[in-house]
């Protein structure tokens, strides 16, 4: 399918070729959903601690006497029915990472592409460079072509486009190789340059 490219004015700047392979897959939302909870699960610090009864810090000695007292018998005071005991059965410091294969990512990232052009969010640009690293004259220019929360990707970045760019709120700057699928569909536009879109299309 061809797409039209623009300019940072808003001007056209001629057409791209986006490959029906990779830009013009089924949209599936039960693959976008499992390579989201895929990304945040590896995301998770997984610090979560707390002690359990062989951590408590405490006496191993028999609290009182086995008889005579009017009270269940009880070994030790570290039981987790007990106050100031461990917890049973607690969360425990853990990686919540699991495995997807590299062709289910792949997919994902295809559908994911394929979901930003069917609904109109992606936008191709002809290059991601300023002459002037100015973080006003960019927010500028996003707001004259409507891009309010856009997640911006380049073969490779240019330092000043990039430094302009960081402190424009709901802006995301990313190379190709770091793009995923959380942060694409995240972002209410996703815009390619055409370098972008070559490398993407030459990978999957």
């Amino acid at each position: 399918m061809k797409t039209k490219v623009i300019a940072l004015d808003g001007s056209a700047s001629g057409d791209v070729e986006l490959k029906d392979d990779v830009f013009g897959c089924a949209v599936r939302k039960d693959i976008l959903h499992r390579m989201v909870e895929w990304q945040r699960a590896a995301k998770q610090a997984g610090t979560h601690k707390t002690q359990e009864r062989g951590e408590v810090t405490g006496t191993g000695k028999k609290p009182f006497k086995q008889k005579g007292t009017g009270q269940a018998r009880q070994g030790s005071r570290k039981g987790p029915h007990m106050v100031g005991g461990g917890k049973a059965h607690g969360p425990r410091v853990r990686s919540h990472a699991y495995a997807l294969t590299k062709k289910f990512r792949k997919l994902a990232l295809k559908t994911a592409l394929s979901a930003k052009q069917a609904d109109g969010s992606l936008v191709i640009l002809k290059e991601a460079v300023v002459k002037n690293a100015k973080t006003a004259e960019l927010a500028a220019s996003f707001a004259k072509l409507g891009w309010t929360c856009p997640l911006i990707v380049d073969a490779k970045l240019d330092e000043g486009f990039t430094r302009a760019a960081r402190n424009i709120k709901h802006v995301d700057v990313l190379p190709e190789v770091g793009v995923n699928v959380y942060d694409i569909l995240r972002h209410k536009q996703l815009i390619l340059t055409k370098a972008a879109v070559d490398a993407l299309q030459a990978r999957l």
